[in-house]
Parts: structure tokens; sequence; C-alpha cells
């Protein structure tokens, strides 16, 4: 960006923050649905807590538990982590907000194969739904960040991306008056001036309460017969049984083993090989693999594959039943994961399997998104 349109955003920010006031912006002292607050702290309670831990259940049965989440954020750390979360402030153009990329009407995903940045570059990869990261270990494509605030940090600072740096992003906020006021009110130190710290907690707190576990499968799983269509509860076997194997690596009820794996998909528009994990870890066993996603919500998140390959859901399934490495471009000898073969599905099979992943979608807890915004700049709609 060029010196003169950086110092006229920093401007605009400032005329804006000097109008702000954090009367205008009260923090929720309310947990989200499905959180209770205990001790002031907001610890998540479903219908799953009853049910077993993951590690004894195989490939998911309708009564398996869920892996350990991140709860027990403040519910007034929460709600500033939403307003962050829409904020284009947090850019170096005040343009891109976390929003931009993880839009709450498309699963919090991106409609576009590959994301744009603050000047309009395109990332190598798909913006991959938040639904959930809460109970995730690991996050990216290539599974290089172990917590919700090392996660953050990347779409911050990436050139690509938000293209800020840790300087810029304490001195946008600590000269938004607003944005001095409630982060106080959070975190007591931040009186004496918002750190980076401050602001990647606050996103992890909002983050980690995008949980939907209330969809027509999870009505079918705790007893509800009826909760899914003939065609739903034929999908339902497909995708569980030891022809299909989808539930080894997207296993229930998460619907995903959060392992990385290589399937071999193919790159868009001729693109070279994307080598993912292989890079992070230079191990040849996992160049050109991929963290593998969750499906909850799934049927609102295209396009598919850590690149965007696949425009539907239709043509993501046929892909596992093209056969083992049908994709990989000549002259890689990629290591293929065992559980990747021929299952030799029929159209018939194809089709059932895309009703039962619709019957993943729940956004009963869709969190609001904030008219304003303390900076006062557009919230991205």
């Amino acid at each position: 960006m060029r010196t003169g349109m950086r110092l006229l955003m920093v401007v605009a920010v400032a005329l804006l923050a000097a109008r702000a006031s954090a009367a205008a912006f009260v923090l929720s002292s309310q947990c989200p649905a499905s959180f209770e607050n205990r001790g002031g702290r907001c610890r998540l309670h479903s219908a799953y807590d009853q049910y077993a831990s993951l590690r004894d259940a195989g490939v998911g049965g309708l009564k398996t538990g869920l892996p350990a989440v991140r709860d027990g954020f403040a519910p007034r750390e929460i709600d500033l982590g939403r307003y962050l979360f829409f904020d284009p402030a947090l850019s170096a153009n005040g343009r891109v907000a976390c929003a931009s990329c993880h839009d709450p009407g498309r699963g919090f995903s991106d409609p576009r194969g590959r994301s744009r940045g603050v000047d309009g570059r395109e990332v190598r990869r798909n913006a991959p739904s938040l639904w959930n990261v809460a109970f995730l270990q690991r996050f990216f494509w290539d599974g290089r960040a172990h917590s919700l605030e090392e996660q953050v940090q990347g779409p911050l600072y990436g050139a690509a991306e938000m293209a800020t740096t840790p300087a810029r992003l304490v001195s946008t906020l600590n000269g938004v008056a607003a944005y001095r006021e409630l982060f106080a009110q959070v975190y007591p130190d931040a009186a004496a001036g918002i750190r980076s710290e401050h602001v990647y907690r606050a996103l992890a707190a909002f983050e980690s309460s995008l949980v939907s576990l209330n969809s027509r499968y999870d009505l079918y799983a705790h007893g509800v017969s009826d909760a899914l269509s003939p065609h739903e509860l034929e999908g339902l076997n497909i995708f569980r049984s030891f022809v299909a194997r989808c539930a080894e690596c997207h296993t229930p009820p998460l619907f995903t083993n959060q392992q990385i794996a290589v399937i071999g998909m193919p790159e868009p528009d001729g693109r070279a090989l994307d080598p993912g994990a292989g890079a992070i870890s230079n191990e040849p066993m996992l160049r050109g693999g991929f963290k593998v996603p969750s499906l909850r919500n799934v049927a609102l998140t295209a396009p598919y594959g850590h690149a965007g390959q696949f425009p539907t859901l239709r043509e993501t399934v046929a892909f596992y039943t093209g056969g083992r490495g049908h994709a990989v471009p000549l002259g890689e000898q990629l290591r293929i994961h065992w559980h990747i073969w021929e299952p030799k599905l029929s159209d018939y099979e194809l089709d059932r399997l895309v009703d039962f992943l619709g019957a993943l979608t729940d956004e009963s807890f869709r969190p609001a998104t904030p008219p304003v915004v303390p900076s006062g700049l557009p919230v991205p709609h």
C-alpha cells in the first residue's frame, strides 16, 4: 500500500475514533447460547456431555462424546471478540475484517475459492469454516497452529491477508477511545494500554463460542428416530459403512478426526502442487497433506477442498470414488492415506451422501453481526 493511502486511512480512523465512545457499546454479561455461566466463566453444555469419550468410540457411534473443548472465557470477553471479529480496523488498510473471509452467512467460510486480502491479492487456500473450532487441536489447512491465539495471528499479519503488524494493530486500537474503555473493562491491565495478547485472547474467546451441535443429525443421535428423512438415513449408513469409509476420517460427532491426511486432491487451474503440511514438517510422508475438515454446516461452505477445487458437494464426494491417487500430478509420488481407495459408489449412493451432509446444518446459535463497530468503519456484510 502507498504511504499516502496508509496515512489517509490512519487519519480517517482517528477522526471516527474521536467521535466513538464506549457508552455506545455495552458488552454482554450473558454467556452465548448453550454456555452456562459458572463463576463468571462460560462453560459449554450440550447433550453430548452424557456420552463417553471419543477416544473409545471407533468411528463415532451415535452415543459418542465430543473431544475436549476450549471454553471458560468471560461473557464480556467473548462479546469484545465479536466486535473485533467484524472490525476492519484490524487490517492494514481498514477494509478487511476477519468476517470478510469468514462470512457468518456462509458457515463462517468464504464463498470464493481463494480469499482476497487488503490489496486484492488472492491467497493460496480457501478460508475454512470456524464452526466448532473450540474442539480443534490444530488450525489452518496445514495444521501449523496449535491454539486459537496462534491461529488468529496468521491472517492478521499475513501479507496477502490483513497485512497489519503487532505495532500497528495495538496503535490503531489504542487510538480508538471506545476500544480503550472496552478492553479495560475486560482486562484490567489493558488500562495501561491494549496489548496484542489481549486482542488474540478476545478473538479466541469469540471463536470458541461458535458452536453448532443442534442439527437434525444431532436430534437423531440423541434418540429422535424420525429426525432424518429416509434418504438422509440411507446416506448416514453409507457414510459410516466400511465401503465408503467416510466416518473413519470425518468421525462423528465432530465429523473430523483432526488428523493430517494425504488424499491426492487436484489443484485448481493447473496450479503446482501445494505441499500442505509437508512444507511445515519437511516430512515426505506429509507432502500434499491437509487437515481433515469438520463437515458441520458443510452444505453452507461451498466451494470445497483446500483451494476451493470443487463447486458443489456432489462433485466433492464423487472425487472419493474416482480411485486411489487418480488426480495426483505426474511426477509426484504422494503417500496417499490408506483410507483412500476405490469404493465404486453408485450415483444413487453419492446422492444419498449429499442428502445426509445437508442434515449436519445448524446455525441456531449463530451470533448477531454488530450493526456498528467501535472504530466506526463499515461492517462487512
